[in-house]
């Protein structure tokens, strides 16, 4: 039994037109600091074709070309922030990369700013690669990004607002003493990337992470700071493991053991434990466990197997995550890049890739042992006429329509009751793979209970098609749930894609 979401050729498109240059700024720290022009690397504006089927009207995007890592988000004076890694000349991952800037009110209307950091210095003259803000108590945002140097070795930088009156921070600088941290002793020029948002550790220091690989282990390097400009690296790795490849985009931050609240990311207390994200083998993998800052040492509940036992955020398309402290609605918000599956040319051709996905809500479970996440609540003012069914019987192989969505995209929400649980076949969740499971079982292979679910952009006759199905188990103490997604039939090629 499977519910069909019916494609529909209509689309209403906004485009939003990207500035035509950047400028520079300054912030609280005593620093010199020098203009970023970004005269080079102007957007200029792109009339979007009238019918762009693929093109996501919910998740954030650019009006064209390549998008990928989520860099820096923030709140501040009222506005939220979004940096990301960009390609301002095509729609693939270029040997130039940006920082393009969006600002929103509410995490879900858009509007495109000027392009905050760009390549004109030896420290970053081959990419302004990814990052993260900080914001100092009393000064502001601070960003910390990976510039690509001269000698192609990635370093880090530091830059701040011109203007700190300026809600929408549209000018930025950098400091002139960068890079403020190369690669250490043992750590080589291409294994050293991506700081994270830095916190004030008991002490009063400055910490953050860097990602790298040395002597066979992946790991967190741990630099630390009083001024935050004067950085000094721990003798040891916050965390390092042989179990993995090199870490890239690690993100380090507390989760409240007792509430659904986010909590600052400097907040340090027997309320909460700490999550560790690295990436790597291109998906996002965390733990949960303590943060020790006397002995700077992090200490997960459960290690990193190097399985696809190891938690992860998402099991899709999602990766390079950050996650940012909204202080206005006290949660912690988690963003990934959603890369796209096409080829170049096909990218090429209707001139952009990538996207944002849905901004998440991410607190800890009740059980301590993972995370739990859900699209922020702003999400419902995408939502236009409603469509709703209730108590709709299906009989086993039956394929029902959704009539009356006029929309090509739709936000879904379906309840399925099954009354004969008992017949669910056994699964030791111990000893499967579900990402394998989902692949080798997918949406045409019957099981006892299951697959059911949704036909999403289905063609009429179905011959295009994406299923998100479930399968129910029956576990070693219950029932287990297994939703999985079949892409086999997403695309037709007689149309081009």
């Amino acid at each position: 039994m499977t519910l069909v979401l019916k494609r529909q050729e209509n689309m209403e498109i906004l485009a939003v037109l990207v500035g035509l240059f950047c400028v520079l700024q300054s912030n609280g720290i005593e620093v010199e600091a020098l203009e970023n022009g970004c005269q080079n690397f102007q957007s200029h504006t792109v009339m979007l074709q009238e019918q762009q089927s693929y093109r996501s009207s919910f998740h954030f995007q650019p009006p064209k070309n390549w998008l990928n890592d989520p860099n820096g988000p923030m709140w501040y004076k009222g506005v939220y922030h979004l940096f990301y890694q960009y390609n301002p000349y095509g729609a693939f991952f270029g040997d130039v990369m940006i920082w393009a800037h969006s600002v929103s009110h509410d995490l879900i209307n858009w509007i495109h700013l000027n392009h905050a950091l760009c390549p004109t210095e030896p420290y970053d003259i081959n990419s302004c690669w990814s990052g993260s803000a900080t914001t100092l108590p009393g000064k502001g945002p601070v960003i910390l990004y990976t510039g690509i140097d001269a000698n192609h070795c990635q370093v880090q930088n530091m830059a701040l607002p011109k203007n700190l009156s300026d809600p929408l921070l549209e000018e930025w600088i950098k400091f002139a003493q960068n890079p403020i941290m190369t690669p250490p002793d043992g750590v080589e020029g291409n294994n050293f990337r991506d700081p994270t948002t830095a916190w004030l550790s008991h002490d009063g220091k400055w910490s953050v992470i860097i990602g790298g690989w040395s002597n066979n282990q992946g790991m967190a390097i741990l630099y630390r700071s009083e001024d935050f400009v004067n950085w000094t690296k721990n003798q040891d790795p916050l965390y390092s493991t042989e179990r993995t490849g090199m870490w890239e985009c690690p993100d380090f931050y507390p989760v409240s053991v007792n509430s659904t609240d986010g909590v600052d990311t400097s907040v340090l207390n027997e309320g909460v434990k700490h999550v560790m994200k690295a990436g790597f083998n291109s998906h996002d993998y965390y733990m949960i466990g303590t943060y020790v800052p006397e002995m700077e040492k992090y200490i997960p509940d459960n290690d990193f197997t190097g399985t696809s036992m190891d938690l992860r955020y998402d099991h899709g398309k999602f990766y390079a995550s950050k996650t940012f402290f909204d202080s206005v609605k006290n949660r912690r918000i988690l963003w990934g890049w959603v890369n796209e599956s096409d080829s170049r040319e096909d990218d090429m051709e209707k001139g952009w890739s990538g996207l944002q996905s849905i901004p998440r809500h991410i607190w800890l479970d009740r059980s301590g042992k993972q995370l739990v996440q859900w699209p922020i609540e702003e999400i419902s003012k995408l939502h236009g006429k409603k469509v709703s069914l209730f108590h709709k019987k299906l009989d086993s192989g039956s394929i029902f329509e959704v009539q009356g969505i006029t929309a090509s995209q739709a936000d879904v929400e379906v309840v399925f009751e099954l009354p004969e649980l008992q017949q669910a076949e056994f699964l030791n969740p111990t000893a499967v793979d579900p990402q394998l499971l989902c692949t080798d079982a997918n949406a045409s292979i019957k099981g006892r209970l299951g697959p059911f679910g949704l036909l999403t952009l289905a063609t009429k006759d179905l011959t295009e098609q994406t299923a998100i199905f479930f399968r129910i188990f029956k576990g070693l103490k219950g029932y287990l749930v297994l939703m999985c997604s079949d892409p086999s039939r997403s695309t037709l090629r007689d149309e081009g894609r």
